[in-house]
């Protein structure tokens, strides 16, 4: 059996494990950021999107990523 995004386990920005099993339930959109860069007024848009639709189980995991020329320390 294929492993699925929900076999997966991240860290938080404070090193603390996740497992994305917890979020089978619900509807996820992974983002990959990098908070330096000039596109992070997306950021805005990502905020709205998640208020709209926090009620039905909307959940956006941002993905720090410093691929993006250095613009994540």
């Amino acid at each position: 059996m294929k492993p699925t995004f929900y076999n997966f386990e991240a860290e938080t920005l404070q090193g603390k494990p996740v497992k994305m099993d917890q979020f089978a339930d619900k509807t996820v959109l992974v983002v990959n950021t990098a908070s330096k860069c000039g596109l992070t007024p997306q950021f805005e848009g990502l905020e709205k999107l998640y208020k709209d639709y926090q009620h039905k189980d909307l959940v956006i995991l941002g993905f720090p990523c410093n691929q993006f020329a250095g613009q994540e320390p």
